[in-house]
């Protein structure tokens, strides 16, 4: 994929608008009030079987205003600057809070927690923008490599995109702020075999700065020979075995824990981590943490959806659960501070949410990991959503390949893993090959004691 120049979009302008907002809600009545305007711009392309399929291209603004009249709180959204359709949306917003419900927890954040200092944390290539046909160069290349593995018998399609995104943020409260990110991507996906025997895999590069994308070329090889390594798969009968999870879907792990810590679950007692702060919820020496200062980070932002400073939160510290992650209105609901994880859009109040969050690799390789194996499972894939968010079970279809004396043998398709997330929070073991692919990321991880359900 080749580079071409474009000059960055001034934030300026975004910021001024929300400031904008602010002030003329209250002036029509609010007691405080929050702004926030996200910009975005995209061009993608879809590639299959050596022709340009489609070209994407969008561009836009979303605005959301904020208000609050004592602990009642309303929020409107808008793509629509002119003063035609302001004035009467501040003044329907103001009118809407004035007879919502009362909510004890409403609010804008402590204005000492604002951050004041906004990192740069090299998440805009704003200098390098393809255009349709780089993408399509670049999606095209990517498929030919994946049909040149031997086996492989038809596609699913490639793709390749651009896109480029802004959000400014100011609150009645002194806090003004705004960052940009760009993310390239290239993905690929492949059929290997005939008829009711062809299995289906991809492979897919999304990063920030189009240096750090990886050749489209070797994101087809390697979807191609991920297809064929699945081909002819068998059953296995039910038994409780030590399971392994790929790097691909250990990260869902991760976001269970995520989910089960999210101050908005636990102040509605809806976890099944709620009584398990300061506790050991996982094996000795694992570390969670969230970095949302991470350069080039897939999540990275410099403040939080409602202007907090954020940092790095280390969540689980040698396997004891330290933090919930908090914003505003479920620390206040739980009696606590926020966090810094307030994640918004504009047509709501913010919610916790994570950044760039990761379990920390250990010690051993995966081969060292699996090595001890006399039958086990090796997950590549899984389908479904069976977790249960109150009681921790966890249920869900899987493939990938059984293990045979400490090796890959055979793939194996059509079959359930199941536990309970306590538990295997517990006897989990993670790997030391952690990369950063997603928002989310894990290393290999095995767990212990897991029912597998085949035939």
């Amino acid at each position: 994929m080749s580079r071409t120049q474009s000059a960055p979009s001034s934030q300026n302008s975004v910021l001024e608008d929300a400031a904008m907002l602010v002030e003329r809600a209250r002036k029509a009545g609010a007691e405080a009030a929050e702004a926030i305007v996200l910009e975005g711009q995209s061009l993608g392309v879809s590639w299959r079987l050596g022709k340009l399929e489609d070209v994407e291209r969008s561009e836009g603004r979303d605005v959301g205003l904020r208000v609050f009249i004592g602990q009642r709180q309303a929020t409107v959204s808008t793509t629509d600057l002119s003063e035609r359709s302001l004035g009467p949306l501040i003044e329907r917003v103001v009118a809407m809070a004035r007879i919502a419900p009362e909510d004890p927890y409403a609010g804008l954040a402590d204005k000492a927690l604002l951050a004041r200092n906004i990192k740069s944390l090299d998440i805009d290539d704003a200098a390098h923008v393809p255009t349709a046909e780089e993408l399509a160069d670049a999606a095209s290349e990517a498929e030919a490599a994946a049909l040149a593995v031997a086996g492989v018998t038809n596609s699913g399609g490639a793709g390749a995109s651009w896109g480029r995104s802004g959000v400014a943020l100011v609150t009645s409260e002194g806090f003004s702020g705004s960052y940009s990110g760009t993310s390239f991507s290239v993905s690929c996906s492949v059929l290997a075999g005939e008829g009711t025997g062809m299995e289906r895999d991809y492979d897919y590069s999304a990063v920030r700065h189009l240096a750090d994308l990886e050749a489209p070329a070797g994101i087809g090889r390697s979807a191609g020979e991920r297809a064929v390594r699945r081909l002819n798969p068998r059953k296995v009968k039910s038994q409780a075995v030590p399971i392994i999870y790929d790097p691909r879907v250990s990260a869902g792990l991760v976001g269970h824990f995520a989910g089960a810590i999210s101050g908005a679950a636990v102040a509605r007692k809806t976890s099944f981590l709620q009584h398990s702060m300061g506790t050991r919820v996982f094996a000795e020496g694992i570390a969670i943490i969230d970095d949302p200062h991470r350069p080039r980070g897939l999540r990275s932002k410099p403040f939080d959806g409602e202007g907090v400073e954020n940092r790095m939160t280390r969540l689980v510290e040698d396997g004891v659960l330290t933090t919930w992650i908090l914003d505003t209105s479920s620390a206040r609901q739980l009696g606590l501070t926020t966090t810094g994880h307030a994640a918004r859009g504009t047509g709501g109040p913010p919610s916790p949410s994570t950044t760039n969050l990761y379990m920390a690799p250990g010690k051993l390789s995966p081969e060292e990991l699996i090595a001890d194996i006399k039958d086990g499972f090796y997950v590549t894939e899984l389908i479904g959503m069976g977790i249960n968010g109150v009681t921790g079970d966890y249920s869900r279809g899987a493939s990938g390949f059984w293990i045979e004396n400490g090796k890959l043998s055979f793939p194996v398709s059509e079959i359930t893993v199941a536990g309970n997330l306590k538990t295997m929070f517990l006897n989990m073991t993670p790997a030391n090959n952690l990369v950063f692919r997603d928002g989310t990321n894990a290393p290999t991880i095995r767990v212990e004691g897991m029912t597998v359900a085949g035939t």
